[in-house]
Order: structure tokens, then C-alpha cells, then sequence
């Protein structure tokens, strides 16, 4: 491999990757080839349901290839499926846009530990607590 040229984090919605002026403007300067990564991309994504969005870390290399990790859509996106809201809070702690009980907490706690490489060594216990206080943040209300 040869010298990293730059690298990009990217929200890609699964199995839906396709060229466009968001997708261009951060590959283009590294010399990634768009075309290549959506087909790349959309062929490890397609078993995904649809509307799921997929934080995406690229690295470019100087020879004009890259590597990517895939990993599981932001804690806001699971929390707006599990209390079905379509977007947080405008002044969180003064209004409240939905709920979302406990039980949904742990279980995207769980995900985010068995698919998030950057919680992979995190107790559940805490990780159920940050996406607890990321809930409150967007407006949404605890529920046993």
C-alpha cells in the first residue's frame, strides 16, 4: 500500500450509495473513484433494510485505491425508529417530542457494542446510560 492520501467519514444510506454532489465533494479531492465505492459499498449493504443510514470511514490512499470500515448508523437514528419520531427536539429539556422505553435503550446499547468498534470495549451498562442521555438531549421521555 502506498502513502495515505486523506481520509473521509461519510453518512451513506445502506445499499443506496449512488453518485451525487454530497458523496463527490468528499471523495473527489482524495481521488477516490465514486462509481467504484457505491458498488463496493451497496454490495456489502444490501442485505440492510432500506432508510438505514451508515456511518462510513474511508481512507485513501496515494495510488488511488482506498479501504472503508461500515459502521452502524448514529445512536439518533436508532432512537427515532424505536420511539417513531422524525427528528428531535427543538429545545430539549423544555419540550418533548416522544418516548422511548428502557427496554429499546439497552437493546440499541447492545447493538452498538456488538457492531461499533469504538464500543466494543464499553460495559453495556454505561453505553445503555450515554444512549439514555442522548435521548433526553433529542426530547424523547424514559418509559419502563
Amino acid at each position: 500500500m502506498s502513502a495515505i492520501k486523506g481520509t473521509a467519514r461519510l453518512l451513506v444510506e445502506a445499499a443506496a450509495a449512488k453518485p451525487s454532489p454530497k458523496l463527490g465533494q468528499a471523495l473527489g479531492p482524495l481521488g477516490v473513484n465514486m462509481m467504484e465505492f457505491c458498488k463496493d459499498f451497496n454490495g456489502k449493504t444490501g442485505d440492510l433494510k432500506g432508510g438505514c443510514v451508515m456511518r462510513v470511514k474511508l481512507t485513501a490512499f496515494e495510488d488511488r485505491s482506498f479501504n472503508y470500515v461500515i459502521c452502524p448508523p448514529p445512536t439518533t437514528w436508532f432512537l427515532k425508529k424505536a420511539s417513531g419520531v422524525t427528528k428531535g427536539a427543538a429545545m430539549p429539556g423544555h419540550t418533548n417530542v416522544g418516548t422511548v422505553s428502557v427496554k429499546a435503550l439497552y437493546e440499541i446499547a447492545k447493538i452498538k457494542k456488538q457492531h461499533d468498534p469504538a464500543f466494543e470495549s464499553a460495559e453495556l451498562e454505561g453505553l445503555t446510560k450515554t444512549v439514555a442521555a442522548t435521548a433526553r438531549t433529542m426530547g424523547l421521555t424514559l418509559t419502563r
